[in-house]
């Protein structure tokens, strides 16, 4: 891509971060004459939006949206990740759930805007590029975009750093203090710094490096119970109270921060080859999907089970590869809602030091009969389990039977 005033007007996906804080001014500096609109998508990052407006504005872009998405995050992405049970090597995604709906209101901004070109801070290492510009060529084919991290001569955080410094950028981290982070409602990531070799342990018990939870070596002695109720997968209620899903997962946040619940230490497979190092904060995610697949044990049947862990798997791929907008995933999130129609009822947890404990699990739809599964007299008849299994045996006698005659 050739630089120097060959877009007249830039969207930049903005966080306030080390790398959208430097974008600005690079954009401004190699598309000369160029106008830089940056949005901050609130995903439920929280404090990290304060101060965006001025520090937009200073460093170059000519407006900032902020715009509010928490519940499109959640209704549209989250709650069908979580109804799915998908995951990627245990990472419940929460990163990855999050690119899609940021991507799309970039879209919507830059149409509006009349913007020739899309920016983002991704690096060229990374899976969120792959995120942004899957969902971007969705929704703008023609759309031009510009990913400096694949561009420019800046080969390091600390050079990031240097850069920023050399024009006066202020940034909330040091250099003793530059992990990787991203943070939304649903989860936050640590990369970097001593996480870079798997060997280190990561500083659970260091002041300030978690901020949704603590170590479960902090957490309280005493156990807590929390229920939760489910209508078609759909968490609708904690503790007895109905509320709307984003406001149960930020009670479950405390709550299970608070114990310790959530945490995972990951090398994990990236799309672009490499493995990665990563330490993962999601308490709230960690006891839904515990309590979801707590219910779905008693209201789906063995092979509906059974197969939605398979596709579980793909759907997880699908979303950690960018690929939200693609017809498998639309094909499987049909087959996933039609498996959800029963899975209504109640879960009860226990927490305790890091550990989700199944308390009990109630449905008016479950397939659990106690009549039939008791040891104590009950409506199943045993002696029908003799013809069973003469027919459920009989290719593994017919095979001994033959491999005998063969002298086998």
């Amino acid at each position: 891509m050739q630089m120097g005033g060959k877009y007249k007007k830039i969207v930049l996906a903005y966080s306030g971060g080390l790398d959208t804080s430097i974008i600005i001014p690079w954009l401004k500096e190699n598309y000369e004459g160029c106008e830089v609109i940056a949005v901050a998508a609130d995903v439920g990052q929280g404090d990290e939006l304060e101060g965006l407006q001025e520090k937009a504005i200073k460093t170059g872009a000519s407006k900032l949206y902020i715009e509010d998405l928490k519940d499109e995050f959640v209704n549209d992405f989250i709650i069908p990740a979580l109804k799915a049970g998908a995951d990627y090597e245990g990472y419940l995604l929460g990163t990855s759930l999050a690119r899609p709906v940021i991507a799309k209101r970039l879209v919507e901004i830059a149409l509006a805007e009349g913007a020739d070109a899309i920016a983002h801070g991704c690096t060229g290492k990374g899976n969120d590029q792959v995120r942004f510009e899957l969902t971007i060529k969705h929704f703008a084919p023609d759309m031009k975009i510009i990913a400096p991290w694949r561009e420019w001569s800046i080969a390091s955080r600390d050079e990031e750093i240097d850069y920023a410094e050399a024009r006066n950028i202020p940034l909330k981290i040091s250099r003793t203090t530059n992990y990787s982070k991203d943070k939304n409602l649903w989860h936050l990531s640590h990369e970097g710094l001593d996480l870079e070799d798997p060997g280190n342990e990561p500083k659970y018990e260091k002041e300030g490096f978690l901020e949704l939870g603590v170590s479960p070596l902090k957490a309280p002695d005493e156990p807590e119970y929390v229920s939760v109720d489910f209508e078609k997968g759909v968490p609708c209620a904690l503790n007895g109270e109905r509320m709307k899903a984003a406001d149960i997962i930020y009670k479950l946040n405390a709550i299970g921060g608070k114990h310790g619940i959530g945490l995972l230490d990951l090398v994990e497979n990236r799309l672009v080859g490499m493995k990665s190092r990563g330490v993962y904060e999601t308490p709230a995610g960690t006891i839904l999907y515990h309590a979801h697949k707590a219910l779905e044990t008693v209201c789906l049947d063995k092979l509906t089970s059974h197969k939605k862990r398979e596709l579980a798997i793909t759907y997880g791929e699908l979303i950690y590869n960018g690929q939200w907008y693609t017809p498998l995933r639309e094909a499987l999130a049909a087959f996933v809602d039609k498996t959800q129609e029963r899975v209504t009822g109640k879960v009860r947890l226990k927490l305790y030091k890091g550990n989700v404990i199944n308390a009990g699990v109630w449905s008016p739809f479950s397939l659990y009969s106690e009549k039939i599964a008791t040891f104590d007299k009950s409506d199943y008849n045993q002696k029908d389990a003799e013809g069973f299994i003469n027919l459920f045996g009989l290719p593994v006698k017919v095979q001994a039977m033959l491999d005998r005659e063969r002298g086998r």
